[in-house]
């Protein structure tokens, strides 16, 4: 199924789902709103990633020790890659390119950090919160792809 087929489901989705709202006449404001505020969690969330990722593309191997801790071995090379998929990933995410890869690669970061703070520091679910949430709209757009405001759906091609 191509993008534009995925769009007219979704739409087909949300004129039958009109039926079944407490107040119908939100029907067409969701609908409207729709494609606008997927991108915008799109665009947020891989801008994130980029601002969280700025600091460790300046230096790729400042955190070896720290990837080390977590038990990746070597370092030398979990450290770039760390950093490479927050930096890059995060880009590629908000602008909609290879939008799918990009953002299971955020997600499997993040499912490390929800180990990291609530196994290996034990903060439980609190020190994990955020984490989890980050994970699941990283899940998100690894299933659901760019959507029509995106490179890939400009480009034609999807990952």
């Amino acid at each position: 199924m191509d993008l534009q087929q995925q769009e007219t489901t979704l739409t087909d989705a949300n004129a039958s789902s009109n039926k079944r709202l407490i107040v119908s006449a939100l029907g067409s404001l969701y609908a409207t709103l729709h494609d606008g505020v997927e991108t915008l969690l799109r665009v947020v969330a891989g801008l994130a990633l980029v601002t969280h990722g700025a600091a460790k593309i300046v230096d790729p191997f400042g955190a070896t020790e720290m990837v080390e801790g977590l038990g990746f071995y070597p370092g030398a090379f979990w450290s770039p890659l760390l950093s490479a998929t927050e930096f890059f990933g995060g880009i590629l995410v908000a602008i909609g390119l290879l939008t799918r890869p990009a953002s299971f690669a955020a997600m499997i970061v993040l499912l490390v950090t929800v180990w990291f703070h609530w196994i290996t520091v034990g903060q439980g679910y609190s020190g994990a919160e955020k984490s989890i949430l980050w994970a699941a709209i990283f899940l998100f757009f690894a299933i659901r792809g760019g959507n029509r405001h995106s490179v890939d759906a400009r480009i034609g091609k999807e990952f």
